[in-house]
């Protein structure tokens, strides 16, 4: 293998590890069992688009900080709207439901192999509280669990990034990013980590100028990768 040695790996933790979309859709079916597949879908992108743009607007520095949360509650405001829905007990459920992802298949599997040879450290845009939820339900294995929430910024800022180097002590060439998300990569590139893309139906895939050290169909293929690290 190409790589250095690695002393730790570093895993996004929405998209990459996590089923975030079936998670947002069970609290939408939750919020009104009588919506149809498809309006469903345009719920579910209206969530995800509000997210998207709220923390670009951070990134841009148009808009101060705010923890995921809030962002939650807001989406899950304007998907309630949207879909009729007035009951705050209701809302406030969907609000949570970005704490109840399903781990891919292999995700478990994946880390508790991973973690026999290697420090895990999960790194996520999720708050520290969110993180805590999605790690208990999910049952996600780590050896230390961060949120962007640290930095007062989200990924792909380098702060965040930076987060996972000092914890570890270790220059970032010596940390793997692993990642659903090309922009997410980049964004560890910049900080000068490895990285390494592993394929999910939800992330963003790289493109032709890409040029990631790593990838993988998902973890158990990750893991034999990195046999020989």
């Amino acid at each position: 293998m190409s790589l250095p040695e690695i002393d730790a790996v570093v895993f996004d933790v929405l998209g990459t590890l996590v089923d975030e979309p079936t998670g947002i859709r069970a609290g939408i079916r939750a919020l009104d069992p009588s919506l149809d597949d498809g309006k469903v879908e345009q719920l579910l992108s209206l969530w995800q688009r509000h997210i998207e743009r709220e923390q670009r607007l951070v990134l841009d520095g148009v808009r101060p900080y705010v923890a995921s949360d809030l962002l939650d509650r807001e989406a899950a405001r304007l998907v309630a709207d949207a879909a009729g829905a007035d009951d705050p007990t209701a809302v406030a459920a969907l609000a949570l439901s970005g704490r109840r992802l399903p781990p891919w298949p292999d995700t478990v599997a994946g880390l508790a192999r991973l973690a026999e040879r290697f420090p895990l450290i999960g790194l996520s845009n999720a708050s520290r509280t969110a993180l805590l939820g999605l790690n208990a339900h999910a049952g996600l294995r780590w050896h230390q669990a961060l949120s962007a929430e640290d930095a007062r910024t989200y990924k792909p800022d380098p702060a965040v990034y930076q987060l996972a180097v000092t914890v570890s002590g270790r220059p970032p060439e010596r940390l793997l990013m692993v990642a659903a998300h090309a922009w997410d990569l980049r964004g560890a590139q910049r900080l000068g980590l490895r990285t390494a893309y592993v394929a999910r139906p939800v992330g963003d895939p790289p493109t032709a100028s890409d040029r990631f050290d790593l990838h993988a169909e998902d973890l158990a293929d990750l893991a034999d990768q990195l046999g020989d690290a």
